[in-house]
């Protein structure tokens, strides 16, 4: 039976890509892709050749139900195939997951191929002994931000969760730790920013000790992904 395979892919280093994942993606006979610019570079450094397509959750509905049947039938014709997002694990902060439920629904198996992730490259490294966060991922921008970080802080004071992971991007970090600065709550934090690149960093301390690191940052850039917890 025919499946669909959600391949990680690394979310820097291009060395982090496990075996099994370049196994799926040379066997496989179609590769859909989040961005085919990114996917491709994936795919040439590893010399795999297999068709490249596109698709897009973000893409008009319309122009996603066509791409949603084109997979489906490909399916039906007994074909295998595989979806990447742009860097990590698909539905994991990124696309995947409505691909993933309409495919189940047109009764063919998904599999999962596992790799690098952001959430599990922060936990490793914090040492803050936070063993029960709850991932946050993005903050909403503007409507409804104010209330979610509401419920988290609300969370954290009744122990729900001993800590929060998010992910943030470097234009919108110090309004983020303005914001946790709001919850007066004694944390922790650790910082993984360029996480498995050339420059990777990461910065833990209270919450008041990073942000003013930061804050006296002349730019900052780069991905980041932030835990945030209770522990000491």
């Amino acid at each position: 039976m025919s499946k669909l395979h959600i391949v990680s892919t690394p979310i820097g280093n291009m060395g982090d890509i496990t075996l099994r994942a370049l196994e799926t993606l040379k066997e496989v006979e179609f590769v859909y892709a989040e961005d085919t610019r990114v996917t491709r570079k994936v795919l040439s450094r590893y010399d795999i050749h297999t068709p490249l397509r596109s698709y897009r959750e973000m893409q008009p509905r319309p122009a996603l139900e066509r791409t949603i049947q084109e997979i489906i039938t490909l399916l039906h014709e007994g074909k295998a195939l595989a979806y990447t997002s742009d860097a990590g694990t698909p539905g994991v902060s990124d696309p995947g997951d409505y691909l993933v439920r309409r495919v189940r629904e047109a009764g063919f198996e998904v599999v999962t191929v596992p790799g690098a992730s952001a959430l599990a490259a922060i936990m490793s490294v914090s040492g803050l002994g936070c063993q029960h966060p709850l991932f946050e991922g993005f903050l909403p921008h503007k409507k409804g931000r104010q209330t979610r970080l509401k419920e988290l802080a609300g969370g954290l004071q009744q122990g729900i969760m001993d800590g929060v992971v998010f992910y943030e991007s470097p234009e919108r970090i110090l309004r983020l730790f303005a914001e946790l600065l709001e919850w007066n709550q004694p944390l922790s934090v650790c910082v993984g920013r360029e996480l498995t690149k050339q420059f990777e960093e990461v910065v833990t301390g209270s919450l008041e000790e990073v942000q003013q690191e930061f804050a006296a940052r002349p730019t900052i850039k780069g991905e980041i992904v932030l835990l945030v917890t209770t522990h000491a």
